[in-house]
């Protein structure tokens, strides 16, 4: 069943639905009343030959050089063209699908007056699976997106360049073979399409899906290593964190106590040990932090992904056009920002827990570098030395991007957002998270290996199994970045946390 385009109904899952499972959408019978009422508003408006901002004028500096009525299909040409100024590498299918929907979403809401011809153009391409190629650098993140959406909407056009069936094509070829017509765009429309905040929004939304599922890789993670350091799990008992008051906090205490709770490794007591170092004590504190603060994000983005971000805005019920700054993206960069910081933390702390398990100052009994014959073999060495060197690297990429702006337009646009750099910093730093919490599971199940699974909990038994079908136990040096790479898999396709939950229950 396709997913409905109508006023606000889209959530963060539905976008990863369409992204990522190329599932179909469909307009509504009230989204196609809305976009037909806010185009006949425009159209009245030509006619009476009314300067506004978009239509009748130029863009940016030249806002205030008229354009005739004769001249407005060759406007909005003009734009597309001229703003299809993106550079490097091509975003993944799955933010180009992404944004194609937030447009079609925006537009769908009747508030900018294109015509349902054109949306529906949008739509085809995005249920045929042509895919604008839209090169990652050149958003500023206000006016919105302008360069990277420019490329989508050049294919609209016949220009550009597109992936159809897998094949990197011309925009006209991959058009002609979906047998979807090429368009003219009339007044408003360039605008319309262009001015937004869709690029950095589909990273964001994306994004806030596998932050969550970070999140619970990570209450995993540090398990798995309990149960090789024998854990004091006394540190989540609820009390502790019920007196402090934050959910993030509780909720990944209560994921620790459950996913242990019939360990014989983590215990509330152990013998001659008063209390464990921080990356495993304060786990549920530093975790909680960076869950509430994946709330924030999410909620923000699910916001965004139902918000109408181009200019100007058309009311036709109030008879009123308005140019305003909806296109700025800095909501979307400060969240990117800061969902940035939270990822970086569980890496940070995670790789202070691998630290634990190879070290034998630290590892509570296991061999150095967990390897049974040292010197010969070095063991998980240098997989640790991997770790500190994308916690390192996603420090730098935690740098704000928020807090830059460069003005543009003649300094018409004189403060700007870097939300898409934002949000591309962001994917990078959710890459590094996801491998550096595979390598601590990578070691945590050497570890467990050394000390023997006979005494795992449920949760930890049922991981270490699965974790034994694809990567055995190293019992002497060999090639480990197939292994590493085996268990990053295996944590972006979200299998750790299908495996505990099979066997547990759902996570909080």
């Amino acid at each position: 069943m396709a997913i409905l385009i109508e006023n606000g109904r889209l959530t963060i899952e539905d976008v990863v639905k369409v992204a990522r499972n190329f599932e179909k959408i469909e307009l509504t019978e009230n989204a196609v009343k809305a976009v037909n009422k806010a185009r006949d508003y425009v159209e009245e408006k030509l006619s009476k030959g009314e300067i506004i901002y978009g239509l009748t004028t130029g863009f940016g500096k030249f806002s205030d050089t008229f354009i005739p009525l004769k001249d407005t299909a060759a406007l909005q040409r003009n734009l597309i063209i001229s703003h299809s100024c993106g550079m490097g590498e091509a975003y993944p299918t799955e933010v180009v699908r992404g944004a194609m929907l937030l447009r079609i979403n925006a537009l769908a809401r009747g508030n900018s007056g294109v015509r349902l011809s054109t949306l529906m153009t949008l739509v085809n391409m995005l249920n045929k699976n042509v895919h604008p190629v839209i090169p990652q650098k050149g958003s500023l993140g206000a006016s919105g997106d302008l360069a990277p959406l420019s490329h989508i909407i050049l294919v609209m056009l016949g220009e550009g360049e597109a992936e159809y069936e897998g094949v990197r094509m011309s925009g006209q070829e991959a058009m002609d073979k979906a047998g979807i017509p090429t368009i003219e765009l009339s007044a408003k429309e360039g605008l319309a399409l262009i001015n937004g905040t869709q690029i950095m929004t589909s990273m964001a939304a994306l994004l806030c899906h596998d932050a969550k599922n970070l999140a619970k890789t990570a209450d995993i993670a540090v398990c798995m290593t309990g149960e090789a350091l024998n854990a004091i799990t006394k540190a989540y008992d609820p009390k502790v964190h019920e007196v402090r008051g934050h959910k993030g906090q509780m909720d990944a205490a209560a994921n620790m106590l459950k996913i242990l709770s019939d360990s014989n490794n983590a215990a509330k007591i152990q013998p001659g040990k008063v209390q464990d170092a921080y990356s495993l004590r304060c786990a549920p504190q530093v975790h909680g932090a960076s869950r509430d603060a994946i709330e924030y994000v999410y909620a923000a983005v699910t916001r965004e992904i139902n918000a109408v971000t181009d200019n100007p805005l058309v009311f036709s019920d109030d008879d009123d056009v308005i140019s305003a700054g909806n296109f700025h993206g800095q909501p979307m960069a400060l969240a990117m920002d800061f969902l940035a910081i939270a990822m970086a933390e569980y890496a940070n702390i995670s790789e202070r827990r691998t630290e634990r398990l190879v070290n034998p100052q630290l590892s509570a009994g296991l061999p150095a570098f967990l390897t049974a014959d040292g010197g010969l073999n070095s063991g998980f060495m240098i997989v640790q030395y991997s770790a500190a060197s994308m916690v390192s690297e996603s420090k730098v990429y935690c740098h704000p991007a928020s807090v830059d702006s460069i003005p543009s337009s003649a300094n018409q646009e004189d403060h700007v957002s870097m939300g898409t750099t934002a949000a591309r910093k962001a994917r990078m730093v959710l890459d590094n998270s996801q491998k550096v919490l595979g390598i601590e599971l990578f070691c945590a199940t050497q570890g467990i290996y050394f000390r023997g699974e006979d005494k795992l909990g449920t949760a930890g038994k049922a991981l270490y199994e699965h974790v034994r079908k694809s990567v055995a136990p190293v019992k002497e040096d060999r090639v480990m970045y197939t292994e590493m790479a085996k268990f990053d898999a295996m944590v972006k396709n979200n299998e750790i946390v299908d495996v505990v939950e099979k066997a547990i229950g759902e996570l909080k």
